[in-house]
């Protein structure tokens, strides 16, 4: 079988990106550091970074897409089990554990950079709605209707994106008791 030059493209682009999420395991490369660098730690060219991935930006977005899809696969698998409440506490425990610090920090980055182009960053973007399609499944399954559903799982990540950040700016906030009423609201009472 041959392969075209796309299909082999895409093949090494997966390897490179294998390579990268070897090396830095559970986080990402602070934006502070260079392609060269990070070639140095991969054990790869800057070029070759360039050519599959554009830019610095195309690196950490391309990472931090693919770490969130393993994450959500393991939270996914947590949802088969629990409520809405228990995965809404597992992606707050996952995401806050404080070696998730660098991806946390990397994923606004990203994020910001995404709301300047979003045409650069449309891959990324398409992705960020998958723990929202989780959290409406399980709202679903415990009785609300299809679009009840999902304003209140959009709103719940919402909320929840809005903590971390919350939690990377200023770290001594109580961000933990803030998810603890968004679970409240979610059920009609507010704690005072």
């Amino acid at each position: 079988m041959i392969l075209s030059s796309t299909e082999r493209k895409g093949d090494a682009r997966e390897r490179l990106l294998a390579r990268l999420l070897d090396a830095y395991e559970e986080a990402l490369p602070s934006p502070a550091v260079s392609l060269r660098e990070i070639a140095a730690r991969t054990q790869t060219s800057h070029a070759l970074l360039r050519y599959h991935f554009g830019s610095l930006s195309g690196v950490l977005a391309a990472m931090l897409k693919a770490q969130r899809s393993r994450d959500n696969e393991a939270l996914f698998e947590a949802a088969q089990q629990g409520s809405f409440d228990d995965l809404v506490v597992a992606i707050w425990r996952a995401y806050t554990r404080p070696e998730q610090l660098s991806r946390v920090r990397g994923f606004f980055h990203v994020v910001g950079l995404a709301a300047h182009s979003p045409e650069d960053f449309r891959e990324f973007i398409d992705s960020l709605d998958d723990l929202t399609k989780m959290l409406a499944s399980l709202a679903e399954r415990e009785g609300l209707d299809a679009k009840e559903a999902l304003t209140l799982a959009t709103v719940t990540i919402a909320a929840m994106r809005g903590l971390l950040l919350q939690e990377v700016l200023t770290p001594t906030a109580h961000s933990e008791d803030a998810v603890t009423l968004i679970l409240h609201l979610k059920d009609g009472r507010a704690t005072r």
